[in-house]
């Protein structure tokens, strides 16, 4: 018994004291069976030999009420003159009498505690990478997920996790964040992402020097995962530009980046699926919100920007009108990023649309700020989905697909 479990200790990690304690329960459950109660019964474990011993305690008393629990002070007597009333007699019972029914019991316990056991070890050991990105490889596939190996465990990668046009076989070796651990009545859960905004924070951490040391910080990062993401960028030295190290010289920090993702999209022309990169554009963070949300909206130069008196997170930029289409971006791509990285609603004005009438109702800070048309929201991406289809607010600004929605 004593090398069954170390054997338990040493290959599942299950601790002596829990495997103790479960055939102790085990053998009280078929105490139970066999005699109606368990009041009476106590179990010794000798932890020299490894052996269980079960006792039958019953208390000398002068009337007998229930024989299971008390002895008379005559019957006790019959086992030792010594006895007097209030006295406790331990009758051992032959373990062997519980039959299949208390080794059954046993088995089944105890295998309910290795497996919670061994869950209990496998949530904490994936926890502690919680937020952080994990090498694993593609096993198989469902309508629902891609299960990645990551070891002890099969994460799931679902299809709002995935990259637009990124496709993987099994045995394919990919890198994922983990973004959730669950532990639940049915196992330990692990759910990662490719797409997630925190995805290209933590590459970004782990290639490019000054961002691992400190030197420069990823402030906010907002994604539209295979197509273009916007990163907010501040430096905490005054001799490092933020925004040149990230791109690095000729790009190739951002290429680092870049080359980890593999999207495709289907060419009309040719009906062929061609790789494609995902655009990372960088901007300068500023503490100046109206600032912030100038750098934000880029390409597009806003002429000024104005923030709503009664709601602190509501902002309208106005722009020239012939950077309208530009600040609002392809199906309203920009202006939502924007609104993302910045956590501010921004509504996008034209310069001939916006008069002094309407201003009247804005506080116009002393530097320039930008606002955005999306509703916004904190992102849960245990929850949320991004909808793209935003075509509707480009006709809002009397847009159509003809327009120029691209630049």
């Amino acid at each position: 018994m004593l090398q069954a479990f170390q054997i338990l200790e040493e290959e599942k990690q299950i601790n002596k004291e829990d495997i103790i304690q479960a055939v102790t329960d085990s053998l009280k459950a078929a105490y139970k069976r066999r005699y109606g109660q368990s009041d009476s019964c106590v179990i010794d474990f000798n932890e020299k030999t490894g052996d269980f011993q079960v006792f039958t305690v019953r208390d000398v008393v002068d009337e007998v009420f229930d024989s299971r629990l008390e002895i008379s002070l005559e019957d006790a007597h019959k086992i030792s003159d010594a006895y007097e009333l209030g006295d406790k007699i331990r009758t051992e019972e032959s373990v062997k009498e519980f039959g299949r029914v208390a080794a059954q019991s046993a088995k089944q316990t105890i295998m309910e505690v290795m497996r919670r056991q061994t869950r209990e070890i496998t949530f904490n050991e994936y926890k502690q990478h919680e937020g952080e990105l994990m090498r694993g490889t593609v096993e198989r596939f469902d309508n629902r997920f891609i299960y990645v190996n990551l070891g002890k465990i099969e994460a799931q990668l679902s299809k709002r996790d995935q990259i637009p046009g990124e496709t993987f076989q099994s045995h394919d070796t990919i890198e994922v964040y983990v973004y959730k651990v669950e532990n639940n009545q049915r196992g330990v859960n692990v759910f990662v992402s490719r797409s997630h905004p925190e995805f290209i924070k933590r590459l970004m951490e782990r290639e490019i020097d000054e961002v691992y040391k400190g030197i420069v910080e990823i402030v906010s990062v907002a994604r539209e995962a295979g197509d273009r993401t916007k990163v907010a960028v501040r430096s905490h030295d005054d001799s490092v530009d933020p925004v040149g190290t990230i791109v690095g010289r000729g790009g190739s920090n951002i290429k680092k980046i870049t080359s980890q993702f593999h999207p495709k999209r289907l060419d009309q022309r040719t009906g062929l699926w061609v790789p494609t990169e995902e655009n990372i554009d960088v901007i300068p963070w500023s503490p100046d919100e109206a600032e912030y949300i100038y750098n934000a909206i880029a390409p597009a130069e806003p002429d000024q920007v104005l923030f709503d008196n009664e709601d602190a997170k509501h902002a309208v930029v106005v722009v020239p009108d012939n950077k309208l289409s530009l600040a609002i971006g392809r199906r309203g791509q920009n202006v939502r990023l924007a609104a993302h990285l910045t956590n501010f609603r921004i509504d996008i004005k034209a310069a001939s649309e916006f008069d002094e009438e309407e201003a009247a109702q804005y506080d116009m800070p002393d530097s320039i700020d930008v606002a955005t048309e999306d509703e916004l929201e904190p992102v849960d991406y245990t929850k949320v989905e991004v909808d793209d289809d935003l075509a509707a607010a480009a006709s809002a600004f009397g847009l159509t697909e003809e327009d120029n929605l691209d630049e």
